[in-house]
């Protein structure tokens, strides 16, 4: 947990030479805990921590050295998560009725993961008792919204000056989300990439990223277990050329999931993505270059 509250629950962080048409987003790795919320919750900093997707801005910051700029939270998923709908809320968590508009009936609503989740990652009510539909409010006004404005805005300016863009969002998986997938003796997966079974990102923009992971050595899947959210749904659509792909780093490899500790392979995962961030871009910034563009 931070020592001090960061001036605002978000920030963007800007290559000193903005040349490459990709944003990096990290919506789950918030990590600081505000008073505020812990008035409320009944569970310890440590134990509210397991829902975050620990240290993912860290692992992805080589962007920032090879021209691509990085949209981060620093407010964490248990408070509020900016991967789902803006009112997507579980009607057990509030004193009175919901208004109308607010989507109570989704399936994350009834895992008690929606926009204000009422459970951490491991099932444990995060609440002492119900809250105000004010809290929601509150939250949703000056982080949510916000941080969907601003993320919006990074897509426009990125696709405007390049022809198109590549928005890919930045998540970590616990290691147990994937024993049913790749049970031994078969290995595991080291990575998920999610374009919503082709229909966030193009074909071949996923297969250049598969690719350019799996020759770093990384064992690659897509969209099992995890296929793309509300940020990829909301922003991809290839047609109009705009891509948008999740990617799921699994947690063993660089954390003790127990203690959420970087492990000592923490400094040679971030270096391997790194390097796949370099190659990516150079890729990607000719794949989608105006001039290409408009030669097809």
């Amino acid at each position: 947990m931070a020592d001090r509250a960061p001036a605002r629950p978000f920030e963007i962080l800007t290559p000193s030479v903005w040349s490459a048409p990709v944003i990096f987003n990290s919506p789950h790795s918030g990590r600081w805990y505000g008073e505020d919320f812990l008035r409320l919750t009944r569970l310890s900093p440590a134990a509210l921590r397991k829902s975050e997707d620990c240290y993912v801005d860290e692992l992805f910051m080589g962007c920032l050295a090879h021209g691509a700029p990085m949209l981060r939270a620093h407010a964490p998923r248990s408070y509020i998560d900016l991967n789902r709908e803006p009112y997507e809320l579980d009607p057990r968590m509030f004193a009175g009725d919901l208004p109308g508009y607010v989507n109570t009936n989704s399936p994350r609503v009834a895992g008690g993961l929606g926009t204000l989740p009422r459970i951490v990652a491991e099932g444990e009510e995060i609440y002492r008792g119900r809250i105000d539909f004010a809290e929601a409010v509150s939250r949703i006004e000056r982080i949510y919204l916000p941080y969907h404005r601003t993320l919006a805005a990074l897509v426009d300016e990125v696709q405007k000056n390049n022809g198109a863009m590549l928005l890919i969002d930045c998540h970590s998986m616990p290691s147990s989300a994937l024993a049913h997938i790749a049970p031994a003796p078969f290995g595991t997966i080291d990575v998920v990439l999610g374009d919503r079974f082709g229909v966030s990102c193009d074909e071949a923009v996923t297969c250049l990223v598969e690719r350019h992971l799996a020759g770093q050595g990384l064992r690659v899947m897509r969209n099992k277990p995890y296929a793309g959210g509300f940020i990829t749904h909301t922003h991809g659509g290839p047609a109009h050329g705009r891509h948008a792909l999740q990617i799921e780093i699994n947690r063993a490899l660089y954390l003790n999931e127990t203690t959420l500790e970087k492990t000592r392979d923490f400094a040679a995962l971030q270096e391997t993505l790194t390097s796949v961030i370099a190659a990516l871009l150079t890729e990607i910034e000719a794949r989608f270059s105006p001039h290409r563009l408009a030669a097809e």
